[in-house]
């Protein structure tokens, strides 16, 4: 960020300012204004890996899976691990502007706009015609900090931030405030901080959702509590709580009086408010060349919102009894020689317990008053972490589990390379109908027996990856980025690993697949 005089602030800078001091909560003098910003370009290509026009399609219609509990919106696909379609490639911009003005008291405010566009957007000529029309621009400016901050609150080292604001819990496994590599993610939250030498105390309560003006309890609200000791010498140990409680109503039908007091008294239709709680602990340090960092998780709670989506094909009513049981955890760790070039030699891991509870036994089948069991798997609330970026993880997918190794060299102060390689595997596998195969294709072999399937394949795949990382100077940097895709049986078949276990990952082959970005950034 630069530092200037507030007497020569810019037109953007003096609306900032003009909206933290009429907003009549900072009463102190002003001191100082730091205008900043960064720009972020990415230009990404994926191969062998999408179906063409992003179009999701559907590989088993719900004709063959009577009864089951497939979760919305079905057996349906974005990827096809086929090289006979065509590719995806498109480039994006993410812009951010900011403004911090200090005043005295140890009072500041923080202003941050942020725009994200794909390349092509918003062009206003059509060419054929010469025809010019204005630009769609609804969406292209959004506030994504817009905060008040006090340090040393009441006398004591307790900081206070205020409004919109990014929230960064540990090393951002869980909450982050990253979406992509590109896009950004914040939250309307009140946080405290409390911060000394030995210990640190990170609390936050967030309104994700707002729906007051239509239910009198019906908002989504996300709190937290993040606690690191930090006075052992080779490692700090943190422990933490998140709770999301999502308290919007949810029901299978709207039926007259009568009968929705008749499913209340048999206890159908009765979905309560959703609470996901998330327990976890984390161990980071280093000693001498070795350093790690593991994180462990667990989540328990009413997972409510997530079962009324499994109503069993051909059915009415979904599982209002579902809960949260599954852990979740991520290891890295390695060791740096005194050599040249400082390689760093390392072990990766990542695990998200899951379930698919979407198969039939032949009593369920028969059974008329069958109850359907949903399929929860661990939820990775608002990360960011990419374990298998062919496979288009982002922070949501799930169900899975994989392990690697990777090295990191630096050959000079400004270049940074790493490869890595890994595979991984469905931790619950899904069932497809009995078939069988009759070339590239798959014949049903009884598509109303619904019970008769036939075990899914759990091999994901092996994944090789690397980049290299280029400072040209203090404030922008390159990043070109490679990672190529060898996959199993497990992406053929399909499983449930996308959007934490809920999005169905199958193709129509099984080729090799590609993913490249280069990308670069400036901070000024």
């Amino acid at each position: 960020m630069k530092d200037i005089s507030y007497r020569g602030i810019s037109t953007f800078s003096g609306i900032a300012l003009l909206m933290l001091v009429g907003s009549g909560i900072c009463f102190a003098d002003l001191q100082n204004v730091d205008v900043g910003g960064e720009l972020r370009m990415r230009y990404r290509y994926y191969r062998n890996v999408f179906e063409e026009e992003f179009s999701p399609t559907i590989r088993i219609p719900d004709f063959f899976l009577p009864k089951r509990p497939i979760g919305a919106p079905g057996v349906i696909s974005l990827f096809d691990w086929d090289g006979t379609g065509g590719d995806w490639h498109f480039a994006e911009t993410a812009l951010l502007l900011s403004v911090n003005a200090d005043f005295t008291d140890n009072v500041s405010g923080f202003v941050e706009l942020y725009d994200y566009h794909e390349w092509g957007e918003d062009f206003r000529s059509d060419y054929v015609t010469g025809l010019d029309a204005r630009a769609d621009t609804g969406e292209d400016l959004e506030v994504n900090q817009a905060y008040v901050q006090m340090d040393q609150a009441f006398g004591a080292p307790l900081r206070l931030r205020i409004g919109r604001q990014a929230l960064i819990m540990g090393k951002g496994w869980l909450v982050n405030d990253m979406l992509t590599p590109t896009q950004r993610l914040t939250f309307d939250a009140v946080r405290a901080t409390y911060e000394v030498d030995a210990f640190s105390v990170d609390a936050f309560a967030a309104k994700v959702f707002e729906n007051g003006i239509n239910e009198q309890d019906g908002d989504v609200d996300f709190y937290g509590v993040y606690a690191t000791y930090k006075a052992l010498e080779a490692i700090d140990l943190s422990a933490y709580w998140y709770w999301l409680r999502d308290a919007r109503s949810r029901n299978d039908t709207s039926f007259i009086a009568p009968i929705e007091r008749l499913e209340e008294f048999v206890g159908l239709d009765d979905y309560d408010a959703t609470n996901l709680h998330t327990v976890g602990i984390r161990l980071n340090g280093g000693w001498e060349s070795w350093d790690y960092d593991l994180e462990v998780a667990y989540q328990f709670g009413e997972a409510d919102s997530h079962g009324s989506r499994f109503v069993p094909i051909g059915m009415i009513y979904g599982d209002d009894d579902a809960e949260y049981d599954n852990w979740g955890a991520d290891l890295n760790a390695g060791y740096t020689f005194d050599a040249m070039w400082s390689p760093r030699v390392s072990i990766i891991g990542g695990y998200f317990q899951g379930q698919d509870n979407r198969d039939l036994s032949f009593a369920e089948w028969i059974n008329p008053f069958y109850r359907p069991e949903a399929s929860v798997s661990f939820n990775r609330l608002y990360a960011d972490k990419n374990y298998l970026p062919v496979v288009n993880d982002n922070g949501w997918l799930s169900n899975f589990y994989m392990v690697g190794g990777a090295v990191d060299v630096t050959p000079t102060d400004v270049v940074k390379i790493h490869v890595q390689l890994a595979r991984a595997w469905i931790d619950e596998p899904f069932d497809p109908p009995a078939y069988a195969n009759l070339g590239r294709f798959r014949v049903p072999l009884a598509p109303a027996l619904s019970f008769w399937t036939r075990e899914g394949s759990d091999d994901i795949g092996w994944e090789a990856s690397g980049w290299i990382k280029y400072n040209y100077t203090d404030d922008l940097s390159i990043l070109l980025y490679y990672c190529h895709l060898f996959p199993d049986d497990g992406l053929t078949d399909g499983g449930y690993i996308q959007f934490n276990g809920t999005g169905f990952s199958g193709g129509s082959d099984a080729d090799d697949a590609d993913y490249v970005f280069l990308m670069t950034v400036l901070k000024f």
